[in-house]
């Protein structure tokens, strides 16, 4: 590179070198300038990779020396910080990966990644918790209540509580301001059912049986009569059906521990003529794998039977399962509680009043009979009764 060639710009200079990305020669412009007693020399850019002109170095040197613009090296060192600051800033997305490197990875830990990718990164994934406010949140359950249960929302909502405390207990971010972040959980009540009357069953299986779909029809159908879970349905394997036997094995159910159901015929006769290939999976997916979108089929038969919208099909048709069985009277709750293989008899105890209504309804039977004996009695037929101390 040659020696400085003055321009007419006092302070602006330029020295000749090889162009980059071009053949020839290009002009690299320089500024000199006094600042805090020191003489300053700066590169001010390329004539054709950087449009850099006299006049446009002339303004260059005018705003360092008012001090409206910083040295190139102060503006890397500007940048450097910048991006350590971007890169260790605690995002949800970051707090999120550390809150995973931190937990076993189970179930549980899988339901809330899938909570997390779904509903919260969308929304939350950039930003830091002291970025969300209330009214973003009110915006998400409200959003989210339009599509899904209010169970669902409320476990997103707490996986979101719980990520945010997370981090503020591990000192990866500051204490939020609860003037400006409020977590509102939706009103869920636990103890509601999905049921369906005579009629509406009718027409659902009058639906089932006619859709083209044979797999999700089986699979609706497998629901009404195991009582089983949608997720439980879909993870069913081969190796789990023992059709001998007639038991099903659940695998990592909900409940947390492996358990095992009987297999009625009706759910036999689904089992049994499924056509088995090389998928582990009872109802295989795409390619082999697990299934994973049936909602569409399903909605389709729930539309076609005339159902209330807010009848969701799988889940509901296991409400259906457990609603029968408690209203007939002819099982326990503790039997009806293995069935449904939940953890404690809490959740069963929501169709106890069924159950109950069967047993008055077995009274009132017994009632009605003793009432027709006494009434045969005073025509003329005698009541033999004990006598105290007769056995």
């Amino acid at each position: 590179m040659k020696g400085r060639i003055k321009t007419k710009y006092p302070g602006v200079f330029y020295r000749e070198a090889e162009r980059i990305g071009g053949e020839g020669k290009e002009k690299v412009f320089y500024i000199v300038f006094k600042k805090d007693g020191k003489v300053l020399e700066e590169k001010a850019g390329r004539q054709f990779m950087d449009d850099m002109t006299p006049a446009k170095a002339a303004s260059i040197r005018s705003q360092r020396i008012e001090g409206k613009r910083v040295s190139p090296k102060e503006k890397r060192s500007i940048e450097q910080e910048r991006k350590l600051a971007e890169d260790t800033r605690p995002t949800m997305t970051r707090l999120w990966e550390e809150y995973m490197r931190q937990r076993p990875m189970n179930k549980s830990l899988l339901n809330d990644d899938d909570r997390f990718r779904l509903h919260l990164a969308p929304s939350f994934g950039g930003k830091t918790p002291a970025e969300i406010i209330s009214l973003d949140v009110d915006r998400l359950r409200v959003r989210m209540l339009k599509t899904h249960a209010p169970q669902t929302v409320k476990h997103v909502l707490a996986l979101l509580k719980r990520i945010i405390r997370f981090g503020t207990h591990k000192g990866l971010c500051p204490e939020i301001n609860t003037a400006r972040l409020h977590i509102e959980m939706p009103r869920v009540d636990n103890k509601s059912t999905e049921d369906l009357d005579g009629e509406q069953l009718a027409r659902l299986i009058e639906s089932i049986e006619a859709d083209p779909n044979r797999k999700a029809a089986d699979i609706m159908l497998t629901a009404l009569f195991t009582g089983m879970r949608k997720g439980e349905i879909l993870n069913l394997k081969w190796e789990d059906v023992n059709l001998d036997r007639e038991v099903i094995y659940i695998r990592d159910p909900k409940c947390g521990t492996d358990q095992s159901i009987p297999m009625n015929q009706e759910a036999r006769a689904i089992l049994a003529r499924q056509v088995r290939n090389e998928s582990p999976y009872v109802f295989p997916g795409k390619d082999g794998g697990r299934l994973q979108n049936i909602q569409p089929s399903i909605q389709r038969i729930r539309a076609r039977a005339k159902l209330p919208e807010s009848f969701r099909p799988l889940h509901g048709l296991r409400h259906v399962f457990a609603s029968l069985l408690a209203s007939s009277g002819q099982v326990s709750m503790h039997v009806l509680q293995k069935l449904l293989t939940h953890k404690s008899a809490t959740m069963t105890q929501r169709y106890s009043h069924l159950h109950d209504e069967a047993l008055k309804r077995g009274s009132n039977a017994a009632g009605a009979l003793f009432g027709e004996i006494m009434a045969n009695g005073n025509g003329g037929r005698k009541v033999v009764g004990l006598k105290r101390g007769e056995e």
